[in-house]
């Protein structure tokens, strides 16, 4: 395992196509928006996909989804005590070493060490965190997305005693027409110091932000309504490039060719030139 090379900010842009890329479950699970109507993924929802990937190519993931544990826990005080290392140093209470306990969290799973994580369970006398390198913001469209919702129903009864079919009423999908989402983040070498964030490690959240939506389909997302169209990844040498990653962000410069864009393709993103700073693009 290397160390990490240097400071990394990248660029993700992300379509959805008739799909719900995040829903917001205190607005009947429409897809997020802001006021002035343009689309949005929270971080939250990113770093769950990101998981997801890293899980897919073999990394071991704290942070699970119940549908996808792999390791027969139910609960993430679960999987922590299922570290017998982490476990025996947790229950010598206050006398713990906190910073061991997060060593050995960092080394365990690639998340923590990634994202960082907070270790609070009831009726634990240690609890700590981690402050994890990888930074994501949440993103947003390019365009004000369209919002279309329709009813779905089926066609056999739920309970027995009825007689005949009945179309019942089930509820309400909702999804976006099209919508371009702009993903920014950024790699702090200072902190992957500290988590043992690796080279290696920076290569696997790469190639998670390239395959971001496989094995992601639902109902809400099918197969092909969500793409990765285009990953800009800046490698730097410094650990504190004398080009701000706002500065990074900002370079890359999306413009619509219609006025209702339907499809990437009535985009065109151009790359404004920095000195010092050429990105890898996919």
């Amino acid at each position: 395992m290397s160390e990490l090379k240097g400071k990394i900010d990248f660029v993700l842009l992300v379509s959805a196509t008739n799909a719900n890329p995040n829903g917001d479950p205190l607005n009947g699970n429409r897809p997020r928006e802001n006021f002035d109507g343009y689309g949005e993924i929270s971080d939250v929802c990113i770093k769950r996909k990101i998981r997801n990937r890293l899980q897919d190519l073999g990394e071991t993931i704290f942070v699970q989804s119940d549908d996808r544990a792999d390791d027969g826990c139910t609960s993430l005080r679960d999987r922590a005590e299922k570290c017998e290392a982490l476990k025996a140093e947790m229950k010598l209470g206050k006398k713990a070493n906190k910073d061991k306990c997060a060593r050995i969290a960092c080394e365990t799973w690639t998340d923590v060490r990634m994202f960082g994580q907070v270790f609070a369970f009831k009726g634990s006398d240690v609890s700590l965190g981690v402050r994890g390198p990888v930074s994501i913001h949440q993103a947003v469209s390019v365009s004000p997305v369209d919002l279309i919702s329709m009813q779905i129903t089926k066609s056999v009864n739920s309970e027995s005693g009825k007689e005949g079919k009945a179309s019942d009423t089930m509820g309400t999908k909702h999804r976006v027409g099209f919508g371009l989402y702009v993903v920014k983040g950024s790699v702090n070498v200072q902190l992957a110091e500290k988590t043992g964030f690796t080279q290696e490690d920076a290569e696997n959240l790469k190639e998670a932000l390239r395959t971001l939506f496989e094995n992601d389909a639902s109902s809400a997302r099918p197969e092909g309504s969500m793409e990765v169209c285009k990953l800009f990844w800046w490698q730097h040498q410094e650990k504190t490039p004398k080009i701000s990653t706002a500065k990074i962000h900002r370079s890359v410069k999306i413009t619509p060719n219609v006025s209702r864009p339907k499809s990437f393709e009535d985009y065109t993103v151009e790359l404004e030139p920095l000195e010092g700073a050429e990105p890898e693009v996919y």
